[in-house]
């Protein structure tokens, strides 16, 4: 589901001339050329990162913190911007910042791990994936107007990618 929003936002946050054009983009169920060129980017990276890592101690514990922090990301984009429209599961799943506080606490607690093993990695996974989700969140505000559900769905991917690249950059150096 996190794909299919990735490559819906990118065929309507890249395809669309005015907002309601970038919601019906984002809605219709084909994929277009930008949805395909972020599926295979996305792909591409996580395979080389995931490559990159994969002798390394931190695999393990960075798992749970990419993962745990590319769903805090969702929950903050979902509680700190409003839904684009007032359908659809975006508006469905509107809950307000009373989410947060258990989304931080869960993330907190499995980033935990890789805190332990390299403080200096656990600081800059959290802090590529937070850009990248504040980055798109703020794309996202501007051009439609809040989130959707697949604006969630890219926050996750793109949030958990950027995680992985400055990891495997990290290790790399």
């Amino acid at each position: 589901l996190h794909e299919d929003g990735l490559a819906d936002t990118a065929d309507g946050l890249g395809g669309g001339a005015t907002r309601a054009r970038k919601l019906e983009i984002m809605r219709d169920s084909r994929i277009g050329s930008y949805g395909v060129l972020a599926l295979i980017l996305s792909v591409a990276l996580k395979t080389a990162t995931l490559a990159a890592l994969a002798n390394s101690p931190l695999l393990l514990p960075a798992c749970l913190a990419t993962a745990s922090l590319s769903r805090f990301a969702m929950t903050a984009t979902l509680a700190l911007l409003p839904p684009a429209r007032s359908d659809g599961l975006g508006a469905a799943a509107d809950g307000g910042p009373s989410g947060l506080i258990p989304a931080t606490a869960l993330t907190l607690l499995l980033l935990v791990p890789l805190l332990l093993a390299s403080a200096a990695s656990a600081a800059l996974v959290a802090a590529a994936a937070l850009i990248a989700a504040t980055a798109l969140a703020t794309r996202a505000k501007r051009q439609i107007g809040g989130h959707t559900g697949d604006i969630l769905g890219a926050t996750q991917q793109c949030s958990e990618i950027s995680a992985w690249l400055a990891l495997s950059v990290m290790i790399a150096a």
